[in-house]
């Protein structure tokens, strides 16, 4: 799902999304509720009609701010203070007001609010996180009133196994439209990541949907893939564009790289996208040299492309049992192990 924190997709427009075949787009309740407001979203008719993106949308809670802001915030059973990012000014996020926000907003889906430690937090820490967390999630499904808007829970627990399985009993007696695995690619090696979502995602629901907050290099996706997870999103796509990056079915190339400045060829050759058919490797290191704006678009469109069909790519292969082989094989050849 490509991340548009603040309404948009860095660089794409609607239609754009829309060509490249995007299923979900993400918005971010902490700053949509700062910046325009979300009494103002509400007005205009909510995110669809204010972003023109006709698709399915989901807002997270304002949850990964309170990792991503620890030193702006105080958490409390209450909520969570935080200091605007914008202006400093005091903002206090309970789980009443994260729902209400994001029904204003009208997302599709909406998460509930919830902490998300970062890695080395002690057992102690995880949990009493994971059963404030769990608390909130109660008083998020007891204020939710939007019958057309779906709400899903998150469950966390740090790297432990027996605070995982805590917080998805605890989220699941509750009982959401799909849920989230939490608290994970904030910090902790690889390997763990995926020892704890190898034994997490199996036991949530298998008729609901399963979401892994934060994922979103091309290795990264196929493993936790494998490993039963239906949605995923992250910012690298886009953010590493803005830096030259591009991805390629043989890895990752940098085009600062001086080698390009007199390559010719497109980005990667087998890709059908717009930016591979019509420009090449030599132009499009020009315009990132350059920091010229035309650059930044042609290789987000181009990595968000990549990423969609690598998903699209894996579906199939999945409908058709090949799925192990298919991946190992791909990730081998980008890898270059």
């Amino acid at each position: 799902m490509p991340v548009g924190t603040k309404g948009t997709v860095k660089g794409l427009t609607p239609e754009d999304l829309k060509t490249l075949g995007a299923g979900v787009v993400l918005g971010n309740t902490y700053h949509l509720y700062l910046r325009p407001g979300a009494d103002l979203i509400e007005e205009v008719g909510g995110l669809h009609a204010f972003t023109g993106w006709k698709g399915p949308m989901l807002t997270d809670s304002g949850g990964y701010q309170v990792f991503s802001l620890a030193k702006k915030r105080t958490i409390s059973e209450k909520g969570v203070e935080f200091a605007s990012v914008y202006d400093g000014s005091r903002h206090v996020f309970t789980p009443e007001l994260a729902t209400g926000a994001q029904e204003k907003i009208g997302a599709d889906i909406a998460m509930v609010l919830d902490e998300c430690p970062p890695a080395g937090m002690d057992y102690d820490y995880h949990a009493e996180s994971l059963r404030r967390t769990a608390r909130w999630a109660e008083r998020c499904k007891e204020a939710h009133t939007r019958p057309d808007q779906a709400l899903f829970g998150i469950v966390q627990g740090g790297l432990h196994p027996d605070l995982r399985r805590e917080s998805l009993e605890r989220t699941v007696e509750i009982g959401f439209d799909g849920y989230a695995v939490g608290g994970l690619s904030v910090g902790e090696s690889r390997g763990e990541m995926l020892e704890v979502l190898g034994y997490t995602a199996p036991m949530l629901p298998a008729d609901t949907p399963r979401y892994f907050m934060g994922i979103g290099d091309p290795v990264g996706i196929l493993e936790v893939i494998r490993l039963g997870v239906d949605m995923f999103d992250c910012v690298l796509p886009t953010r590493i564009a803005r830096h030259g990056a591009v991805l390629t079915a043989d890895g990752r190339l940098n085009l600062r790289n001086a080698r390009f400045r007199r390559d010719f060829g497109p980005l990667d050759p087998e890709c059908p996208c717009e930016t591979c058919a019509g420009y090449s490797r030599a132009y499009l290191a020009h315009l990132v040299r350059e920091d010229e704006l035309l650059g930044h678009r042609l290789i987000t469109y181009h990595n968000v492309h990549f990423t969609l069909e690598l998903c699209r790519r894996a579906r199939k292969e999945i409908l058709a049992s090949r799925y192990g082989e298919w991946s190992r094989a791909w990730i081998s050849r980008y890898t270059g192990e």
